[in-house]
């Protein structure tokens, strides 16, 4: 038998320190340790996938709680199932004693676990639905205030007439064009269009 320990964040810049912790104190070797730093929406994770192809009959497999699985009621249900019926491991949930399959293994066990387990997947995906709203809601009362997102665009520099005129001549192709300008092609031409109606209403 072999002990795994699976992690997951939501993003690159989330800490996963408190998930390593906890599972470092199950004496889970580093190398059996799986983490993805990646929405839980759905499995197709590299590492979780990773981890499924090693897990063997009998195996144990960590996690904190039930959200660090995933974020999908309907996903959540069918990799438990994959995990403990196909692959035959069993799984520990730190944060929930009931989902310990090493000791639910009769029939009450198995109905208590399988109702813990419903109600936990469906808090998960309700609280990710929740944020996924809030973040919609904040990003358009933000748009509202003028707060623009992604990246800046990319204004013409001070000589762009000059530069167009050069071009226009013949005197700079359009590879030197966009290297003075540092543009993009889509950008060049935008800026270009932006230039041409400001010069027309002069």
């Amino acid at each position: 038998m072999k002990i795994y320990g699976y992690i997951r964040v939501s993003s690159t810049d989330q800490n996963e320190d408190r998930q390593v912790l906890a599972l470092n104190e199950q004496g889970i070797s580093p190398e059996n340790l799986f983490v993805d730093k990646q929405s839980g929406k759905d499995f197709e994770r590299e590492n979780y996938q990773k981890l499924v192809g090693l897990l063997q009959a009998g195996d144990l497999l960590y996690i904190l709680s039930i959200d660090r699985l995933g974020r999908n009621y309907e996903e959540i249900q069918n990799q438990w199932r994959i995990l403990t019926k196909e692959k035959a491991v069993d799984i520990v949930v730190l944060n929930m004693p009931l989902l310990d399959t090493r000791t639910s293994k009769d029939l009450v066990g198995t109905l208590i676990a399988d109702l813990v387990l419903q109600i936990l997947s469906f808090v998960a995906q309700n609280e990710w639905e929740n944020i996924r709203k809030r973040q919609a809601e904040g990003i358009a009362a933000a748009k509202k205030r003028g707060v623009k997102f992604g990246r800046p665009e990319k204004k013409a520099p001070p000589n762009f007439g000059d530069i167009v005129h050069k071009w226009e001549s013949g005197k700079l192709s359009i590879s030197e064009v966009l290297e003075s300008c540092s543009m993009k092609p889509t950008t060049f031409y935008k800026r270009l269009s932006e230039y041409r109606i400001i010069k027309g209403k002069k």
